[in-house]
């Protein structure tokens, strides 16, 4: 009768492909499937600025939904999504072009944290020069859409001499009618209001102080 002889190596690519099974096994299962972003969810991100982080803790295995999505369907809360990406070279190579134009045409369509977003990179200089009357404009359409974020930043600026003393009231009309929550920003909002008050004559002061119309 014939014996078969022994092969180490046998076994051990054997062994090694059952450790390998093994291990692929578990990754696949621990890998989640990740769900499209629903709209809400996704804008309810943007405005905690919790969007990228979002995409990132998901292992970017939405790139290529969250890009048609900006691309085909034009929804402008994955126009700013994907503009944010590409900006800053989250889960894509970086093109900081292409991604402030995603994020101008989420802008266009009216998204407030695109708008907000562009009057803050215009005022600070990221990604862009400094541009203080195209920063107002950005920051004035946000924050008559009721964008705290940018409300206070308009009222800053206000408060430093930036921009045309008509816009007062409105800004002030805002941002006194805006319910913070966060103590820091409740504060932040007070002090800015006040300063702001100080440079507005007692009539318009207490026309900008009345309850916003729904």
């Amino acid at each position: 009768m014939k014996q078969h002889s022994f092969c180490p190596l046998k076994l051990c690519l054997l062994c090694v492909a059952v450790v390998l099974f093994f291990y692929v096994s578990k990754a696949s299962a621990e890998l989640k499937v990740v769900q499209i972003y629903k709209q809400d969810e996704l804008i309810s991100w943007i405005n905690k600025n919790q969007h990228l982080a979002r995409v990132v803790e998901d292992n970017c295995q939405l790139i290529q939904d969250i890009e048609a999505r900006a691309k085909v369907v034009k929804n402008p809360a994955y126009q700013f999504l994907w503009g944010d990406m590409l900006a800053w070279g989250v889960c894509v190579d970086k093109n900081p072009t292409l991604g402030l134009y995603y994020i101008q045409e989420s802008a266009n369509q009216g998204l407030p944290a695109a708008l907000e977003q562009l009057g803050r990179y215009y005022h600070q200089g990221t990604l862009v020069q400094i541009d203080i009357k195209r920063s107002l404009i950005y920051l004035r359409e946000a924050a008559a859409m009721g964008n705290l974020n940018a409300q206070l930043r308009l009222v800053e600026m206000y408060c430093d001499d930036l921009g045309s003393p008509r816009d007062y009231e409105d800004a002030y009309h805002w941002l006194h009618n805006a319910v913070i929550a966060d103590k820091f920003q409740h504060k932040r909002a007070k002090n800015l209001l006040a300063n702001l008050a100080e440079r507005m004559p007692e009539k318009v002061l207490k026309r900008a102080m009345r309850p916003l119309e729904y």
